[in-house]
C-alpha cells in the first residue's frame, strides 16, 4: 500500500514536547520497529534540525538515520532509501528541495520507494513537495505557485491558519486559477494519504483543522475537515 503522511506543520521540529504526529507516523509503518530516514535538504541539511531529529526520535522504537545531500554519508541513495520504512522531509524551502532532489534523482527514487509501500512523511515543504502544486514562499517575498512531485492531485497549503497572509495568498490563487483545487492544513494538523486518497485527517491539536478548497464563480468555498484528535 502506497501511503503519504502530510503534515502542515508540527512534529518533532515544531511540537517538541507532543509526540502525537510522529506517533501516529510510525504506527503506519511495515515493522514494529521501523527503520526512518530523515531528509532536511530543503534547510540545508543545517546540523542543529539533524540533531534535533535525532534527539526526538531517541524516544521512539525506531531505527533512525538521515540523508545528507551536502555532505553525503552514502554513496548508494536508492539502497539507504529503500532499506526504510518510512521517510521524513523536514521544512524549509521547497524549491531548493526539488532543484537538488532532482539533480541526485532522488526525486524518482522516492517515487519508487512510495510505489513499494516505504511510508513518505513530512512537513512544510516537506508536506507540499508531494502535490502536483502548492502555495510556497521559496521564490522570495511574497507567495508563488510551485510545481511538486505530482504524487499527490491538486494543489496544498500547509500553515494554513498559522502563518500571516498564506490562507488568503492560497484562496486568491485557486479562486483565479492559479493553483487547483486542493487541501490546505493547520499546524498540528496531519493528511494521510492511501494511494491517492485522501484516508484520515488527524491533529496534534485540538483546534486545528484541514480544508478543502476549491473555486465556484469566480470565488473560493472552504470546506473544513474535521481532524481526529490524536489526544483524545
Amino acid at each position: 500500500m502506497r501511503q503519504i503522511i502530510a503534515m502542515g506543520g508540527g512534529g518533532f521540529s515544531m511540537e517538541p514536547d507532543n509526540p502525537l504526529l510522529d506517533r501516529y507516523i510510525l504506527a503506519q509503518a511495515r515493522r514494529d520497529l521501523p527503520n526512518v530516514c530523515f531528509v532536511p535538504t530543503a534547510s540545508g541539511d543545517a546540523a542543529g534540525y539533524i540533531e534535533r531529529f535525532y534527539a526526538g526520535f531517541a524516544g521512539h522504537l525506531c531505527v533512525p538515520t538521515h540523508l545528507s545531500l551536502f555532505k553525503p554519508t552514502v554513496s548508494d541513495l536508492a539502497a539507504l532509501v529503500l532499506e526504510q520504512d518510512i521517510v521524513y522531509v523536514g521544512g524549509g524551502s521547497t524549491r531548493n528541495l526539488l532543484v537538488l532532489w532532482r539533480e541526485w534523482g532522488l526525486d524518482a527514487i522516492l517515487r519508487r520507494a512510495w510505489e513499494q509501500g516505504v511510508v513518505l512523511a513530512g512537513l512544510s515543504a516537506g508536506s507540499l513537495c508531494w502535490f502536483e502544486q502548492g502555495l510556497s514562499d521559496s521564490f522570495g517575498p511574497g507567495w508563488s505557485s510551485l510545481a511538486g512531485l505530482g504524487l499527490l492531485p491538486g494543489s496544498h497549503c500547509p500553515h494554513y491558519s498559522d502563518e500571516a497572509g498564506r490562507r488568503d495568498a492560497y484562496l486568491a490563487m485557486v479562486a483565479s486559477g492559479r493553483l487547483p483545487q486542493g487541501v490546505a492544513a493547520d499546524d498540528g494538523v496531519a493528511l494521510h494519504y492511501r494511494d491517492t486518497t485522501l484516508h484520515k485527517v488527524v491533529s496534534s491539536r485540538a483546534d486545528a483543522a484541514a480544508y478543502l478548497v476549491s473555486a465556484m464563480d469566480g470565488a473560493t468555498v472552504q470546506e473544513r475537515l474535521e481532524p481526529q484528535y490524536l489526544g483524545g
